[in-house]
C-alpha cells in the first residue's frame, strides 16, 4: 500500500500566520480607508468646496437674472446638498411674471434654476411706452429690477381697460383666441355704449375695423379670416362680429345721397 504524506502542524504554523497577518493588513487597511473617506466627506461639507459656486438661469424674460439669483440667495454660502428649495421657488413665484421655478443640480458646484414665466397676450399705454398683459390679467409695470422696454410687436394693444373686472374678462377671452389672430390685430378698444357696455372696436392689421363685445369674444371673432376673406380690401368700413357676421360700409349713406340728387 501507498504511504500517506504527513505533514506535521509545526510545518504547517508559519503559513497560518501568515494568513492571519495578510487578513489582519487588509482589515488594517479597510478600517484606516473608511476612516480617511470620512474625514474627507467631514472636511468637504464642512468647507466652501460644498457650496454653491454657479448659478445658471433659463426660461426668464421679464424677470432679470440678476434679480432671480439675488432673490434665490444661492450664493450666499449655500450648501450644495441643503439648498432650501422650497424657500427658493416660494421667493421666486412672488414675482408677478413668475408662474414657477424648477431647481435642479449639476454635478457638484452649480445649479441650474428653470423659470416658467406667464405669457403675455396683450399690451398697455403706460403714457411712455406699453406695459405687458399678463395671462393672469395683471399689467407687468417693468418693475425696479429690470429696465426693459416692450414694443407691441406680437400681441394687442388694450385701450380704456382701466376696469380690472373688464380688463381680466377680457385677457381670459384672449387667452383662447388663436396666436395667429392675435397677431392680426393692432388695438383693442373697449368703446361702451348705453346699451352694451363691453362693445369693442378692434382696429386689425389688415386694414379692417371690428365692432364686436368682450362676451364671448374669442367664439365671435373666431369666423373673422374666413369673414374677411370674402370681402374687397380697397372698401372701408366696418366688420361686425357678433352672433352673424356681416359688413358695414363707411360710404353707404353718401352713395346714396348721390343717387337722390340725380
Amino acid at each position: 500500500m501507498k504511504e500517506k504524506k504527513v505533514v506535521k502542524i509545526e510545518e504547517r504554523i508559519p503559513k497560518l500566520k501568515e494568513r492571519r497577518k495578510q487578513r489582519s493588513n487588509r482589515r488594517l487597511i479597510m478600517y484606516v480607508s473608511v476612516f480617511f473617506t470620512l474625514m474627507l466627506f467631514i472636511i468637504y461639507f464642512q468647507s466652501p468646496f460644498s457650496h454653491v459656486q454657479n448659478v445658471e438661469v433659463n426660461g426668464h424674460y421679464f424677470a432679470s437674472s440678476e434679480w432671480i439669483i439675488a432673490e434665490s440667495r444661492l450664493e450666499e454660502n449655500v450648501s450644495m446638498w441643503n439648498l432650501g428649495v422650497s424657500g427658493i421657488v416660494e421667493r421666486l413665484t412672488a414675482h408677478e411674471a413668475i408662474k414657477s421655478v424648477e431647481v435642479s443640480r449639476e454635478w457638484l458646484t452649480t445649479v441650474h434654476l428653470n423659470i416658467e414665466e406667464y405669457e403675455r397676450i396683450a399690451y398697455i399705454s403706460n403714457g411712455e411706452g406699453y406695459d405687458p398683459v399678463l395671462t393672469t390679467g395683471d399689467v407687468y409695470t417693468n418693475g425696479s429690477e429690470s429696465n426693459q422696454s416692450f414694443v407691441p410687436y406680437d400681441a394687442p394693444v388694450l385701450r380704456g381697460f382701466e376696469d380690472d373686472d373688464i380688463r381680466g374678462e377680457m385677457v381670459n377671452e384672449l387667452a383662447e383666441t388663436p396666436a395667429a389672430l392675435l397677431q392680426r390685430m393692432s388695438d383693442i378698444i373697449l368703446d361702451p355704449t348705453e346699451n352694451d357696455p363691453y362693445r369693442l372696436t378692434i382696429l386689425m392689421n389688415d386694414g379692417f375695423t371690428v365692432s364686436s363685445t368682450v362676451r364671448h369674444f374669442a367664439q365671435r371673432i373666431a369666423p373673422y379670416p374666413s369673414v374677411v376673406e370674402q370681402l374687397d380690401p380697397n372698401v372701408e368700413g366696418i366688420v361686425h362680429m357678433r352672433m352673424n357676421p356681416y359688413f358695414e360700409r363707411f360710404d353707404v349713406d353718401e352713395e346714396d345721397e348721390g343717387s337722390d340728387e340725380e
